[in-house]
């Protein structure tokens, strides 16, 4: 009877049904180790649950099952526990194999279960001992403040000291330390200067003689970016001779280049005016993920469908992965992007609208938010730039999440049509930008997200509701054996979006040939044949393994 003494029987009931159910397919695969940490966090939520209803049950003074009956309930429901998580288990591989089909990875030969088990027992443990030390802190103080304030006052005192003593702990502390460790390390890997990316020679290049930015500034991402760009050789290789091929113009200033946003945006716009950028017939504002990484296979196809006619430019504002700088540089990103903006867009309205180049908007990720952010309608409404390409928008981001709510009857959630298509349009990996009943005009918004994106479709309310992508029609690239519970499709979604890896086309790994057809729908560029862009698909291919 140990177990009856020392848990919640309905708590028990719950745990188990929440653990079946974490073991159910997500929107990417999961390892048998993460499976086990999202296995233990829905135990724990589940006892939670079902303690609390237990406790509510009791607190109203509603009959319960005494003596015998209450064992045989409790042995009944330690029976029916055992059975289902033996039966989920049991089909956990063919789940989990449904969706690897889906994406073309190689199936697995079986869960272990008794990974699954060690790694959920341990973060459960870790969890419930978490939770009974705040009860015992909770009661300690509650039951001292009661010689003092009348019993009601002490136990909301001591309910609220407790949170504040287990916020200051995990936030200050625990939270401090290890952001603390994170931005030592990507600093460190920021500085590096790889032996391989020497700075250029020539110098109408960023970063070369004469340049406004010095090589070492530039930053990890930025350097990468800045040297290994295609060449006019490579383009005219796919693209032909005619018109002659050009090496597209690149800027990039990085964190170190300039102490606040605003001088390293003026920098960008500098560099940019020496090296010839608003010259060329196209313009790329890019603004980069939180490490300051920009998708080669993103920029690296509008450069060969422009032949190299183009210039871009970038400004970092982070070297730490996107959901940490979400949670610690958030508004720092978005004064990066407006300051960028301001100076680029300012710069580019004052040219004379015949002999300027087109200007786009690009970002990928926490990169496509804060470039969304980066400009107010209001200040472009005469004087429009030419489009943004938005690829795998977080799901906070604010123009996203109004587009889709408003998106017109009968288009699913994962692919919208928004107002016909007039201005709006999404696309994922098999097109989609011809849809809609209107004409695109000139001033043009392209989205590209896959419905498998954890990133783009987490959404904290999924504790509670059912998701609307989760309705049929389902994307391509959703398995059919996906449902909703409670409390576990958040919780699932949740670690695919921090720590969920996927092939390229799937999740939030994004193939240069869906970057192609974005950017083909979006700006036009013309003198491309089917045969044209069938070479171009395995150039970029090559140049972009994953």
């Amino acid at each position: 009877m140990r177990i009856g003494l020392s848990f919640s029987t309905l708590g028990l009931l719950f745990a188990a049904s929440f653990f079946a159910f974490s073991l159910t397919p997500s929107l990417i695969p999961r390892t048998d180790s993460m499976q086990g940490i999202i296995s233990g966090f829905s135990l724990a939520a589940g006892y939670g649950v079902g303690f609390c209803i237990s406790w509510l049950w009791s607190a109203v003074e509603l009959p319960q099952p005494m003596g015998n009956s209450r064992r045989l309930l409790r042995w009944l429901a330690v029976l029916f526990c055992v059975l289902l998580v033996l039966g989920f288990l049991w089909k956990a591989t063919g789940w989990q194999n449904a969706i690897r089909l889906l994406m073309g990875m190689e199936p697995v030969s079986g869960v272990r279960p008794l990974t699954i088990g060690f790694v959920a027992g341990l973060t459960f443990a870790v969890l419930l001992a978490l939770a009974r030390l705040f009860r015992h802190t909770f009661a300690v103080i509650s039951h001292r403040l009661e010689r003092l304030v009348p019993r009601r006052v002490s136990l909301l005192l001591g309910l609220l000291s407790a949170v504040a003593i287990f916020w200051a702990i995990t936030n200050d502390v625990l939270l401090s330390a290890a952001l603390r460790a994170t931005d030592a390390a990507y600093r460190t890997l920021d500085e590096h200067m790889e032996p391989d990316l020497p700075a250029p020679s020539r110098g109408d290049k960023a970063g070369g003689p004469g340049s406004l930015l010095r090589w070492r500034d530039m930053g990890h991402q930025g350097r990468r970016y800045l040297g290994l760009g295609p060449t006019a050789r490579e383009i005219a290789e796919v693209a032909g001779e005619s018109p002659v091929a050009r090496d597209p113009v690149r800027v990039y200033v990085g964190l170190n280049a300039a102490k606040t946003p605003k001088q390293r945006a003026r920098l960008a716009l500098q560099e940019l005016k020496r090296v010839g950028g608003f010259d060329r017939s196209v313009l790329v504002l890019i603004t980069p993920t939180g490490t300051g990484w920009v998708d080669p296979g993103g920029i690296n196809s509008v450069e060969f469908l422009f032949r190299g006619d183009i210039a871009s430019v970038a400004a970092q504002y982070s070297y730490l992965p996107s959901p940490i700088a979400l949670m610690t540089e958030g508004a720092y990103g978005v004064e990066t992007a407006r300051a960028l903006f301001r100076e680029i867009y300012g710069h580019w309205r004052r040219l004379p609208p015949e002999t300027r180049p087109r200007l786009y908007l690009f970002g990928l990720s926490l990169g496509a938010m804060n470039s969304d952010r980066s400009f107010d309608l209001y200040d472009i409404i005469d004087d429009p730039f030419d489009g943004a390409l938005w690829v795998g928008p977080p799901f906070r981001s604010d123009t996203w999440r109004e587009i889709t709510r408003e998106r017109d009857p009968g288009s699913p959630a994962w692919l919208p049509i928004f107002r016909g298509g007039a201005v709006v349009r999404f696309g994922n990996q098999e097109g989609g930008y011809d849809r809609g009943e209107s004409p695109w005009g000139n001033f043009r918004i392209a989205y590209l997200q896959y419905a498998s994106d954890p990133i783009v479709f987490f959404e904290p309310e999924a504790a509670y509701r059912k998701p609307a992508w989760m309705n049929p029609p389902r994307g391509p690239d959703v398995s059919p054996d996906l449902h909703w519970y409670p409390v576990v499709t958040m919780l699932q979604l949740g670690a695919d979006m921090q720590t969920g890896t996927a092939p390229v086309g799937f999740g939030h790994n994004y193939a240069p040939a869906d970057y192609l057809r974005a950017w083909l729908a979006l700006a036009e560029p013309p003198g491309w044949s089917a045969q044209d862009l069938d070479r171009l698909r395995r150039k970029l291919s090559q140049r972009n393994p994953h």
